[in-house]
């Protein structure tokens, strides 16, 4: 008799950790969705390749304003993967899915880091780093994220790429692009930076554009850090 195992197709099954991005709406719904295409403008292309979560828990809505929301988020080019905070007798198989499971530290709210451009390529490291050392600058396009730990890039951040890290980023080149740190809730993570001239930092969700730096900090050895609530920038000495 044959063996049964000779006529079964192996496979592999892989256990995977990605980054998933939260956007919270906020009453009234038509003003968050303005704020959301005012960030949107800033810099095209954020969400591109991202998976998104629609955390629904901060307002009220019935089914009809709720697919609604959804079907404004897909106009944007927005891809909700799932959603959180609605009871499940207002989704249907036409609408994402009910999150399962509880929240972990790698759910980041997008409407809070504020947007980006897009992606050609990302590179997404094991959770469970506590340091990334980035040897080569980082092109544009390009995503580094280590979400328990420090990230350290010896070259630059080029303009459309991003670095993201649980904990303290530091930069020895130029950053140009994004960099945000401390974004599994670590308000004691700091961004280092040799040549400040980004797009946008961010520590634990608290963010500043390149609109918000103070002008004479460009160009100029930086340190940025959170306090009170509240994003510092200042140079080093």
């Amino acid at each position: 008799m044959k063996d049964v195992a000779d006529n079964c197709t192996p496979f592999r099954l892989v256990g995977r950790s990605h980054v998933l991005f939260v956007l919270t709406p906020q009453p009234p719904i038509a003003f968050w969705l303005t704020e959301l295409d005012a960030w949107i403008e800033r810099s095209r292309g954020f969400f591109d390749g991202k998976p998104i979560v629609l955390d629904l828990s901060q307002v009220s809505l019935t089914k009809p304003e709720f697919i609604t929301v959804v079907a404004e988020l897909k106009r944007r080019n927005i891809p909700v993967v799932a959603v959180d905070g609605i009871d499940s007798s207002l989704l249907d198989p036409e609408l994402p899915p009910l999150m399962s499971g509880n929240r972990s530290s790698d759910m980041i709210n997008a409407a809070d880091v504020a947007p980006a451009e897009s992606q050609d390529a990302a590179d997404t490291h094991p959770s469970n780093l506590t340091s990334l050392v980035i040897e080569k600058p980082v092109r544009s396009g390009q995503s580094i994220v280590c979400k328990n730990g420090d990230v350290t890039v010896l070259g630059s951040i080029a303009s459309g790429a991003e670095v993201i890290a649980g904990g303290s980023i530091h930069i020895y080149g130029t950053l140009l692009g994004r960099a945000m740190a401390g974004v599994a809730g670590n308000v004691q993570a700091r961004i280092f930076c040799k040549n400040f001239n980004p797009e946008l930092v961010a520590i634990d969700g608290t963010y500043a554009t390149v609109e918000d730096a103070p002008s004479h900090l460009y160009g100029r050895p930086v340190q940025a850090w959170l306090e009170q609530d509240t994003l510092h920038l200042r140079e080093l000495d």
